[in-house]
C-alpha cells in the first residue's frame, strides 16, 4: 500500500511505520531551505493529476495552512478523477499559527466532508467533528514520539524542583510572558522557575520581556536537536505548555514518555491525552490561583505519570495497524 502522507518527515507520521505500509518520502520542493517548512508538492492538484500512478492513498496530517478553500477544492476533484482516496486526520480543529479560527475551520469545512475516512486523536475532538460536519471519526490514540533509548532512560536525579516553560520561537497561540509572570508571582518557595527560548527575534523578545523577572532562571539558545530535547525535558519536574488555544499536543506526549509532568491549560483536548495537571485561562491570560494549585499540588505530590516503554510500543503497533487497515479499506471503496 503506497501511502502519500502531508506531511511524512514528522514523528507522528513516522510512528507509523508498517511493514504493509509504503509511505512514500516528501517530494523536493526546488529552493526549500533545510530546517523550515515547505508546502507539500502533494497539496496541488496538477501535482497529483501527474503523479497518480504512484500512490494508492493521499493522507493530509498537517501543513495545508497556505491552502484556500478554493485550492483543496480542486485538490479533492483531482484525487477523485484520479480515483484516488483522501485520508485526513484531524490534529487541530483550531490552528495553532492563526489567531483568526476562520480560515483553518474553512479547510476543513473542504476537507472533513470529501475524505474517504476521517482520523483523530481524542474523543473528545471526535464529538466537535460529529457535531460539525455529521462525520464519525476514527479515534486513534497518539503514539510514543520518543525512541525506546529515551522510553527506558532513567530521569537523571537532581536538586530542588524545577518548572520549566519553553517560549521556542513564541508560536502564535502562546502567551509565555504572560504565564511566566504568572509563574514568578506564584510559584512556592523552593521552585525553580526555569524560561527557554530560541536565539532568534521572537525568542529573544520573550526574554527582553522577562529579563526584569528576578524569579526567572532564563536561558536563550538555539533550537534543541531531539537528544537535547529529551535531556531538556528530563531536567524538568514540571513543563508547562503556555498555550491560548489549541486541541492537541506532541509536547505533551513527550512529558508522558519521558516521565515529567505536564501542566497543560483548560482549552482543547489536551487532557484526554495523558495524566496531566491543569490550569484555567481567564479572559488576559492565565489564572493565576489555579496556576498556583497545580504547581503547589505538583511540588508536593511529586506525580509519577511515566508511560511504561512497553504498553507503549504495543499502542504503536496497534495504531499502526490500525492506519493499514484503514487504508486497506478506503482503497477497496469502503468510507467511514
Amino acid at each position: 500500500m503506497r501511502v502519500a502522507s502531508v506531511p511524512t518527515a514528522h514523528p507522528y507520521v513516522r510512528s507509523l511505520h508498517h511493514p504493509q505500509v509504503l509511505r512514500l518520502p516528501d517530494p523536493p520542493v526546488p529552493g526549500a531551505v533545510d530546517g523550515r517548512w515547505w508546502p507539500s508538492p502533494w497539496l496541488d492538484a496538477g501535482y497529483v493529476r501527474a503523479h497518480a500512478g504512484t500512490f494508492d492513498v493521499l493522507h493530509v496530517h498537517f501543513g495545508f495552512d497556505d491552502r484556500g478553500p478554493a485550492q483543496l477544492r480542486a485538490l479533492v476533484a483531482a484525487l477523485r478523477g484520479a480515483d484516488r482516496p483522501l485520508v485526513l486526520t484531524v490534529h487541530d480543529l483550531r490552528n495553532p499559527h492563526h489567531t483568526d479560527p476562520a480560515p483553518h475551520t474553512a479547510s476543513l469545512d473542504v476537507l472533513v466532508p470529501a475524505a474517504a475516512a476521517v482520523v483523530t486523536l481524542t474523543p473528545g475532538a471526535a464529538g466537535r467533528i460529529r457535531e460539525r460536519w455529521g462525520r464519525d471519526a476514527l479515534v486513534l490514540a497518539h503514539p510514543a514520539v520518543v525512541g525506546p533509548g529515551w522510553a527506558h532512560a532513567p530521569r537523571p536525579r537532581h536538586d530542588g524542583f524545577v518548572v520549566g516553560l519553553h517560549a521556542k520561537s513564541h508560536r502564535t497561540n502562546a502567551d509565555p510572558v504572560g504565564v511566566a509572570r504568572a509563574l514568578a508571582a506564584t510559584a512556592p518557595a523552593g521552585v525553580t522557575v526555569r524560561v527557554d527560548a530560541h536565539d532568534d527575534g521572537r525568542g529573544r523578545a520573550v526574554a527582553t520581556a522577562l529579563r526584569d523577572e528576578p524569579r526567572l532562571d532564563l536561558r536563550v539558545h538555539p533550537p534543541f536537536d531531539d537528544d537535547a530535547f529529551h535531556t531538556y525535558l528530563q531536567e524538568l519536574d514540571v513543563s508547562v505548555l503556555p498555550y491560548r488555544w489549541g486541541t492537541h499536543s506532541g509536547w505533551l506526549e513527550a512529558c508522558h514518555d519521558l516521565g515529567t509532568t505536564a501542566l497543560v491549560p483548560d482549552v482543547g483536548h489536551f487532557r484526554e491525552q495523558a495524566p496531566c495537571l491543569t490550569y484555567r485561562l481567564a479572559g488576559d491570560g492565565p489564572d493565576r490561583a489555579s496556576l498556583a494549585a497545580a504547581v503547589a499540588l505538583a511540588h508536593r505530590t511529586r506525580p509519577a505519570w511515566r508511560a511504561d516503554p512497553a504498553v507503549r510500543e504495543r499502542a504503536r503497533a496497534e495504531v499502526a495497524g490500525a492506519h493499514a487497515a484503514l487504508y486497506r479499506e478506503v482503497v477497496a471503496g469502503v468510507s467511514r
